[in-house]
Order: C-alpha cells, then sequence, then structure tokens
C-alpha cells in the first residue's frame, strides 16, 4: 500500500450518500446506533469506531467517534486502518472460488493434491484414555479447508492434547513462510476425522498456501492483482507502509474491565507469513467495496469477479448434518447458523440471540471488527473497532443496533 490524498477511492464513498430515512431506515434509530457506541466510548470501554449500513445501494451511515489511537490522544477517522483478523478469511475463500471457476481446482479435490504434505496425516484418537494416532479415513478436501471441517483447530480455542502440540509449536508464529507453516501443520495430529466436525481453526492459513501454488503467486500478490486492485481495495493488505502509520487504529495499552489484553500483531512490518486466515488489514470503506461486490453476487461497477452462481453457492450452508464441535466453537457459530464456504450463514429466523433474515451471511475479527450481509433485506453493515476483549459484545451489541433501524 502506498499513502494516498484524502479522498480518494478508498476513502471517499464509493455509493451515492442518503438520507438515512431514503435507505428505508429510521433517522432517529440511526442516531441512536451512534448514540449508545459513544456512550461505549465515554465510558471508556471502547477507544474509537467506525460504523457503515448501506442499503439499497446507498451509503446511510458512515461515521467515526472516538480515538483512533487513544495512547496519543488522536481522534479515529473514517479512513482509519484496522487489523481485521479473520475477516481475511472470506476474501481468501473468494480468491479460491475464483481459481474453481478457472477450472483451475475443484473443491472435492483432496488438499494433497496441491500439498503433498499433507497425503500422511494423522488424526488423534482417545483410546481407553489414551490419545492414539490413527491413519485418516477419508482426506481433507479443498471444501473442508473453506468450511472448516478439515479436522483442523487453533491453538487458543481449548486444551485438548493436539491444541496443546500446536501451542508448543508456535504454528500461530508469523516468521514462516507460508509453505514453511503449512509443512509444519501438516506434520501435526488431526483433531478430528475430516468431514465429521465443524471446528473452527487454520484451514483458511492451508487454503491461503493451496491458493499460492495453484496460481503461481505469492498471496499478498495474487490478491492485489485479482481481487483488491479490481475492486479498488487501495488500503487492504498484510502490512501497512510507513507513510500510513499515522492512520492505524489501536486498542487500549490495557483492558478496561481488567482483563489480560489481547496483544495485536504488529502490522508496521512485513512478516514472512500472510496468513489467510487472519493477516490483512483494510480500512471500514475499502471492506465495503467487498461487501458490496458480494451484495451484487460477484460484481462492482462493471467489473465481475465471480459469477452469480458461486457467490449463491458460497454463501449457502455446507454443513448440513456436520455438529458443530462443543467448546468454543459453539459460541462462534450459535443456533440456527450453518457454515458456507468463507461465510458463517443463518438458517433459521428465530434461534439464536441476535435478529438477523434467512440468507444472511457475516463474520468477525478477533481485534473487533465485524460485518454481515443480509440481501433478503439489501444491506450490509461494517463495524471497524479494536477492542479484542469486548469483540463478543460489540458483534452482538451492533446487530441489534442496525436492525432496530429498518424501518420500511
Amino acid at each position: 500500500m502506498s499513502r494516498k490524498p484524502l479522498h480518494t477511492a478508498s476513502t471517499a464513498s464509493f455509493l451515492p450518500t442518503a438520507a438515512p430515512q431514503d435507505a428505508g431506515l429510521c433517522p432517529e434509530r440511526t442516531a441512536r446506533l451512534m448514540q449508545v457506541l459513544q456512550s461505549e466510548v465515554d465510558r471508556q470501554r471502547l477507544p474509537g469506531a467506525v460504523a457503515l449500513i448501506a442499503r439499497h445501494g446507498k451509503l446511510a451511515l458512515f461515521e467515526s467517534l472516538g480515538a483512533r489511537d487513544p495512547a496519543a490522544g488522536a481522534p479515529m477517522a473514517r479512513d482509519a486502518i484496522f487489523r481485521i483478523y479473520s475477516m481475511t478469511k472470506p476474501i481468501v475463500s473468494v480468491a479460491a472460488l475464483m481459481l474453481m471457476e478457472q477450472g483451475k481446482l475443484l473443491l472435492n479435490d483432496p488438499v494433497a493434491k496441491y500439498l503433498p504434505e499433507y497425503g500422511a496425516q494423522k488424526v488423534a484418537m482417545l483410546v481407553d484414555g489414551k490419545v492414539q494416532l490413527q491413519d485418516v479415513r477419508q482426506p481433507a478436501t479443498v471444501q473442508d479447508l473453506l468450511r472448516h471441517t478439515a479436522g483442523l483447530t487453533y491453538e487458543f480455542m481449548g486444551n485438548s492434547p493436539v491444541q496443546r502440540q500446536y501451542a508448543q509449536t508456535r504454528i500461530g508464529s508469523r516468521d514462516r513462510t507460508n509453505a514453511e507453516f503449512s509443512h509444519e501443520l501438516a506434520a501435526l495430529p488431526l483433531m478430528f476425522e475430516p468431514g465429521t466436525a465443524w471446528e473452527y481453526g487454520r484451514a483458511t492459513d492451508v487454503l491461503g498456501r493451496l491458493v499460492e501454488v495453484v496460481s503461481g503467486q505469492a498471496l499478498g500478490a495474487y490478491l492485489q492483482e485479482h481481487i483488491f486492485k479490481p475492486l479498488g481495495m487501495t488500503d487492504t493488505g498484510f502490512s501497512v507502509p510507513e507513510s500510513d502509520f499515522d492512520r492505524i487504529a489501536e486498542p487500549f495499552a490495557r483492558d478496561p474491565e481488567g482483563g489480560l489484553q489481547m496483544r495485536v500483531i504488529d502490522v508496521r512490518e512485513n512478516a514472512a507469513m500472510e496468513s489467510g486466515g487472519g493477516g490483512l488489514v483494510s480500512t471500514t470503506m475499502d471492506y465495503a467495496r467487498f461487501l458490496q461486490f458480494m451484495l451484487n453476487k460477484g460484481e462492482l461497477h462493471g467489473v465481475r469477479l465471480l459469477g452469480s452462481r458461486s457467490v449463491a453457492f458460497m454463501t449457502a450452508d455446507h454443513l448440513g448434518t456436520i455438529p458443530v464441535n462443543a467448546g468454543a466453537s459453539t459460541a462462534l457459530l450459535p443456533p440456527g447458523h450453518g457454515f458456507g464456504l468463507g461465510f458463517a450463514v443463518r438458517k433459521d429466523l428465530g434461534v439464536a440471540a441476535v435478529p438477523g433474515s434467512v440468507g444472511m451471511y457475516f463474520w468477525s475479527g478477533m481485534a473487533g471488527t465485524t460485518f454481515f450481509v443480509d440481501p433478503a433485506e439489501d444491506m450490509f453493515a461494517i463495524l471497524m473497532l479494536q477492542a479484542p476483549n469486548q469483540r463478543e459484545y460489540y458483534r452482538m451489541l451492533f446487530r441489534d443496533l442496525v436492525y432496530a433501524t429498518l424501518a420500511d
């Protein structure tokens, strides 16, 4: 990324700005959304945020509040750059589907076809109270990577023997290249037989390496050429150039609720690993471009990157009867939801504790960023903030507040 003057494509709206009522939102309730977020800032629970709602192709809300850098006292700006962590996953999933559409891979291909290191994986099984390694019965496929059913996990999602091995190996280190990471992970046992359980994990990191092998390009270079540049996402990448350091949003140095503050990644330097599962930085408006492209079923301003049916395929439930693993994964995929290819998907109008239409899809990032797309309402919304310990609260709060604005 390079420094751009204010009001470039990334900072100015690519959608026409409209009063809330002209997009079917209640003006008073839209104002209340920002008032609630401001109250969180005033209570010093939230350093700052940028909120955006787009509906019917119009930008009904795009505002910033609070501090971009609370330590320096710098105010939040609408073009602030955020660590989006797992909001990287939908973008990398789109990259994989683009390669599928080009005939360069099949989703039912085994991962080992492209990454041979995954050809002899073992699964950790508990037998008579002891962990035994057994050959996998059915190798993980590209689809398994996309829908998180490949038997992989995250080391911070629990304390199972496999998760402890992840931690001991420092599998989350950004000092390995994508190729080195892939080989290191492939040598570790799986937590489940592929295709038997939904467990949130490092599958999209593996998918990012697979994109590299299939495309012949480094992941960052591929995303830049084939997604970011065509969509006008000029402030999205795996690091921030020095000229833009003064735009990086930062969390509080200490957790406002007294917990152990999660340490965020340093995006001021290029890491060896370009994490397909959580390495990107972006701005609110850049990510809005990506979401409008998705809402448009694969096209933005005459640039088509995916066929409309592929977008519908990605945002359908791909779990069916596959259960969600008990534990931390349950909180990420609550009742009434399934998972598609890179996105969580709402299956029921009720059941879940937050509102949303059937068919809406969404995901979030560990530092607090979140989005959802609701095709039934022709709407998407984004909340960008860096408050890692409070992320789950603000995800739910934002969803409640956005749906409360709908008035038509």
